[in-house]
């Protein structure tokens, strides 16, 4: 059955075809009176937009006219007209009765939203059209409480749009869970960290940290050290990685390979962390900087590659050089000349000068000019961080690098101290350098975010510095250790153990690695605590075995031989920056030892023009500079070590010691103990010193390991490699009684924590003995005795007290160092006076300890 629709359109059609009816200007669609008459087309296409039949067959041969009998519909049917309530389809009881109070502030979010969409429908469209005209609304357009949240996308030209539009957005809507930042949507981790839903996610995460971390007993970890910060007024908060790591590991992934925008985030976070304990901080200072400490990743200078570029690093070395404090430009302002309007702030970046070309306000190009008032700046500093000597390969020059020290980093590290750095490794471009190579190279540099002196008691506990660090297990250990009988006499023989006999030298070494107890009077007058030693002897000696000894056991070592060292080598230079073009210092030898051990060798080859330069540095401990306008005093607070040989190769017992040494007494003076070693014939020590070097040999052969192939299984490998080790452990105790890694930490705890005092001493017995030196160094014409030796003997007893722990000089401790400067004297007088100084002094060596 056909519909009547269709039936008019065929009678229509067939008219037309028929001639009929003639279609006039009046009968085309809405076209306006000028507009031309519709050209000609062909009966197929004119059938096919005439003809509704062809539209859809299908649908007409299979459809239904709604239309017909549509009454039918509104007639009674009493089977399906009923109201069923007792199957739970009615939810009356489901929702409590809202009270007044919630259905007022319902309505007004109802008359808000609607304020809302009436003013974004200017064009006079209902609300409902709005959201039906655009594709893009779903239902995550509205909140819970039905407020729109993405309506700015639907914004068209020339729609407007109030200022407060954005006022009832939910911030939070979009923010992501901790699990949902590790799975990264962008190209890299840099550009997922700058999604504005993703960064704050990240600083959510990142305050909770601060306020949330607890330590094993349960207390917050940074809220502690936030209150500490504002006792001190601080700028600085110091978080450790380790604790970001076991608490959130994503977000310490992301600040190891993006740490610039992590930081940013970061600073920010910490400020708003630090208002909740101090509400107006930001009046004192306006940023709070995260420093980084623990990091793990623990690289050489020399290793620094292409792939740690803009990532986190922590290296370690000695500050050789350092500027002066710069201001630098970190927002930046203009005034306009013309309207004198403030332009800016303006982000200054480290790689490009920032440029305006017009005026936003009355859009002249120019003149501008810097406002220097309103311009924020911040302090800027370079220091150039080199490679620690001990750490440098053998025959391989130290490398440096140049670190940045921005805010309240400058000035934390001077010329000679060794310190730890964190921070970000970046290019800068150098032109310089493009034109010297010919082709684009950039030189790299170091944001430092942490600095860390390695002396200080913080650095050495944490175990983040490379020196020898100590934990409680280990103190323990030490006060066991220092409780033992004849722990002296242990020392003393673990030091070069593979070296056989000179007990007299290695009691010397060892007084000077643990060193006395350094005084300042009152600020004006200071007394040094460091033992100078010289070894004069014979060659062949193993003095030189001595000193490398001492310097791989030191604390912080730093070795010289005369032949290669100048004065300026030693002590220190005046160069020029070549950034600033000013006069810098760079502190040499015995400014890089400062609080260590300075070891030379071939004393006597220095001339004495280079030897004349290190009086002051060997007794008042600091060298004076006044060059280029530079008038300064660098700290050398280090011991000495010296080895030379005498006059002719061969030491001469028949003639005093200044005829068989080219060293003039003020410099003689001023070592602590004075080694001679001699080469002397004799059967039985001969033999000794032969079967002990054969035993050395055999015993310290290396290990074979060639023998491990590929295809021997891993837990065979991991035993091999542990008997390996088990017999190296086995060799060491048969000629050290005490192990040399626990001998250097040992070292290490006596200087820092032990301060042994003067308070049970025989100070008649120190006048006794200084007198009788001064009368027998008159009578034998020997090196004069002067009041440093009398200052010796009380350092020499303090590091005694010191091997042992002690908090004061005992009578023991005193005897041993007069013995030591007794055998010093007499051991570098002529055969002739020897023996009769021994008979005369035997009432000061032979007394009985411990």
């Amino acid at each position: 059955m056909s519909s009547p629709r269709k039936r008019q359109a065929d009678d229509f059609n067939d008219d037309l075809s028929s001639g009929d009816i003639t279609p006039s200007a009046g009968s085309s669609p809405q076209l306006p009176p000028s507009s031309p008459a519709i050209p000609f087309v062909d009966e197929e296409e004119e059938e096919i937009h005439n003809d509704v039949t062809d539209l859809n067959p299908s649908d007409e041969e299979d459809g239904e006219d709604l239309m017909d009998n549509m009454e039918n519909d509104y007639r009674e049917n009493s089977q399906q007209d009923t109201y069923d309530l007792g199957d739970g389809n009615i939810d009356d009881d489901a929702y409590e009765v809202m009270d007044a109070a919630t259905r007022r502030r319902i309505d007004a979010q109802l008359d808000r939203r609607d304020e809302i969409l009436a003013s974004t429908n200017q064009s006079g469209r209902g609300r409902d059209q709005i959201f039906m005209d655009d594709p893009e609304m779903d239902d995550d357009t509205f909140t819970q409480d039905g407020m729109p949240t993405q309506i700015r996308r639907r914004r068209h030209q020339g729609e407007g749009e109030p200022d407060d539009f954005m006022d009832d957005v939910d911030p939070t809507h979009q923010e992501l869970s901790l699990e949902s930042l590790a799975d990264v949507k962008g190209p890299s981790i840099t550009e997922w960290i700058l999604q504005p839903n993703v960064s704050r996610s990240i600083a959510r995460e990142l305050k909770s940290f601060l306020l949330e971390y607890t330590d094993e007993k349960g207390r917050s970890v940074y809220g502690a050290r936030i209150r500490t910060l504002g006792e001190i007024n601080s700028e600085s908060l110091e978080v450790s990685y380790n604790h970001l790591a076991d608490s959130k590991a994503i977000l310490a992934l992301f600040l190891a390979l993006s740490p610039t925008e992590m930081l940013k985030i970061f600073d920010i976070v910490a400020v708003e962390a630090t208002e909740l304990h101090y509400p107006n901080y930001s009046q004192i200072h306006q940023e709070i900087h995260v420093r980084i400490s623990n990091f793990p990743n623990h690289l050489a200078l020399r290793d620094l590659r292409e792939k740690h570029l803009n990532q986190l690093v922590r290296v370690s070395g000695v500050v050789t050089r350092r500027t002066g404090v710069f201001p630098q430009l970190k927002y930046v302002k203009f005034d306009c000349l013309k309207c004198g309007v403030v332009l800016g702030p303006f982000i200054q970046d480290s790689n490009s000068e920032v440029k305006i070309n017009f005026c936003t306000n009355c859009h002249a190009k120019g003149p501008f000019k810097l406002n220097s008032e309103k311009t924020l700046y911040r302090n800027y500093q370079r220091i150039t961080l080199q490679e620690a000597p001990g750490s440098v390969p053998a025959g391989r020059l130290p490398r440096h690098r140049e670190v940045i020290l921005l805010s309240d980093l400058v000035d934390v590290a001077k010329p000679g101290e060794d310190v730890e750095i964190v921070g970000i490794y970046k290019n800068n471009y150098d032109g310089h350098l493009n034109a010297k190579n010919g082709f684009p190279v950039f030189a790299t540099i170091l944001e430092a975010n942490s600095v860390k002196r390695k002396e200080s008691a913080s650095s050495m506990f944490s175990g983040a510095s490379g020196q020898s660090s100590w934990v409680e297990e280990d103190e323990k250990d030490f006060r066991r250790l220092s409780r033992e009988r004849g722990i002296i006499d242990k020392i003393i023989a673990s030091m070069a153990p593979s070296i056989y006999g000179h007990k007299d030298i290695k009691t010397a070494v060892a007084c000077s690695l643990f060193g006395g107890v350094a005084k300042d009077i009152n600020g004006k007058h200071s007394i040094r605590g460091d033992i100078n030693v010289l070894l004069l002897g014979d060659p062949g000696t193993a003095k030189s075995q001595i000193l490398k000894y001492a310097e791989k056991t030191a604390n912080r070592a730093v070795f010289a031989t005369g032949q290669g060292a100048s004065a300026v080598g030693l002590t220190a230079s005046v160069r020029r920056d070549p950034i600033t073009r000013e006069w810098t210092l760079e502190g040499g030898a015995l400014v890089l030892a400062d609080k260590g051990t300075c070891l030379i060798d071939e004393f006597d080859k220095m001339n004495d023009q280079d030897r004349t330069s290190i009086h002051e540095a060997m007794e008042q401990q600091s060298i004076s500079i006044s060059k280029a306008g530079i008038v300064t005093t660098l700290r050398a607070r280090c011991s000495i070590i010296a080895a030379a040989n005498p006059i002719g190769g061969k030491y001469n017992s028949t003639i005093p010691l200044s005829q068989n040494v080219n060293l003039t007494e003020p410099i003689l003076s001023r070592f602590d103990i004075l080694c001679v070693v001699r080469d002397v014939v004799n059967p039985e020590m001969d033999e000794r010193l032969a079967s002990f070097v054969i035993d050395s040999h055999m015993r310290s052969h290396p290990a074979i390991t060639d023998d491990i192939t590929d295809d021997v299984d891993m837990d065979d490998q991991q035993t091999r490699r542990e008997k390996i080790a088990q017999s190296s452990k086995q060799r060491e105790s048969e000629i050290s009684p005490i192990p040399q890694d626990l001998l250097s930490k040992y070292i290490s705890f006596a200087r820092l924590r032990v301060l042994p005092k003067l308070q049970q001493m025989d100070m008649d017995k120190v006048a006794k003995v200084y007198a009788d030196l001064r009368r027998e160094s008159i009578s034998t014409g020997s090196f004069p005795i002067t009041v440093r030796h009398l200052e010796s003997i009380i350092r020499i007893a303090e590091a005694f007290a010191r091997m042992r722990l002690l908090d004061f000089v005992s009578q023991s401790d005193l005897n041993r160092a007069i013995k030591v400067s007794i055998d010093s004297f007499v051991g570098a007088q002529k055969i002739t006076v020897r023996r009769q100084l021994q008979k005369s002094f035997a009432k000061y060596t032979l007394p009985s300890w411990k």
